[in-house]
């Protein structure tokens, strides 16, 4: 009998402390019930937002022979993850990694991390924006936030877009390739007072819309949980519209657990706290068909 797990490889960084990319993928899926098989592209001692002189170990030369071994041992997986990348022989290697392991059966989810708040991280540029835009055109499903939407299509970063804007910029997004796209941190609803994601399935030419109240606190890694828990909800059998409403309510609800207590806000939501709420029965809908 086969063991009856699905498997996820996830191609991100390993922070030693701060809660994101691998420190938190791994734990969100294995509690859906879901194998996670790394290949990490780096390990650090913190992560690199609100920390100081890290120490970094670039694992881009080991890369091709970790994978070429997966390659002769014969492993299928039921989902690629691609998060932050950092340069572009490592987004090289994903594309070969995409073309060897791609098969009819599972999808591919690129979450094309690079930018926030109207601007590309430092150690990006314009380069790596046109390499992303390739990448992408080989997911299945991309998890872009608004100012990554902006640089992937070359717009102005405007907070004054209006949802019907939004819906086109989907479309042009769907066209460079995914069949599905995910939008976070939409600056419409007031702004600041809402945290909105908008999603576009092409094949359906469907547009959802999941809203909910802002925090205004930031927290790192929420990025990578809000996308893991996608993957293991589509995995489970949910609907794109059930599975983004999932995962904002955890967010929502792993944020203000994390409010009321004081430590920095560096080292990311208690994700401890809150990870038995992914198996908590779906019980009320706040998706919009839009």
């Amino acid at each position: 009998m086969k063991a009856g797990v699905k498997k996820v490889a996830a191609i991100h960084d390993l922070s030693g402390y701060g809660r994101c990319s691998l420190s938190v993928i791994i734990p969100v899926l294995s509690t859906l019930g879901i194998q996670v098989c790394p290949v990490p592209t780096a390990i650090l001692s913190t992560h690199t937002d609100g920390f100081k002189d890290f120490s970094f170990l670039d694992l881009t030369d080991n890369m091709p022979g970790y994978i070429e071994h997966w390659k002769k041992i014969g492993l299928v997986f039921d989902c690629i993850y691609t998060g932050f990348l950092g340069s572009s022989r490592q987004i090289e290697i994903v594309e070969d990694f995409i073309g060897s392991f791609k098969t009819p059966h599972n999808f591919v989810l690129i979450d094309p991390v690079m930018a926030d708040n109207g601007k590309l991280y430092k150690t990006m540029d314009k380069s790596m924006v046109c390499k992303m835009r390739n990448l992408i055109g080989m997911a299945d499903i991309i998890t872009p936030n608004f100012t990554e939407a902006c640089f992937l299509l070359d717009k102005k970063y405007d907070e004054s877009i209006s949802v019907a804007e939004l819906k086109l910029w989907m479309k042009e997004l769907s066209d460079m390739g995914p069949g599905t796209v995910i939008i976070t941190s939409v600056p419409v609803d007031f702004k600041k007072s809402m945290n909105t994601v908008l999603a576009y399935e092409k094949n359906e030419n469907k547009f959802w819309k999941v809203s909910t109240e802002n925090v205004p606190v930031f927290y790192p890694g929420t990025g990578d949980t809000f996308s893991s828990i996608i993957i293991g909800r589509l995995l489970c059998g949910d609907s794109l519209p059930v599975a983004i409403d999932r995962a904002v309510i955890f967010i929502k609800n792993g944020i203000k657990e994390s409010f009321g207590f004081s430590y920095p806000t560096n080292e990311g939501i208690l994700l401890e706290k809150v990870l038995g709420n992914l198996n908590l029965p779906y019980i009320t809908s706040t998706y919009e068909i839009i």
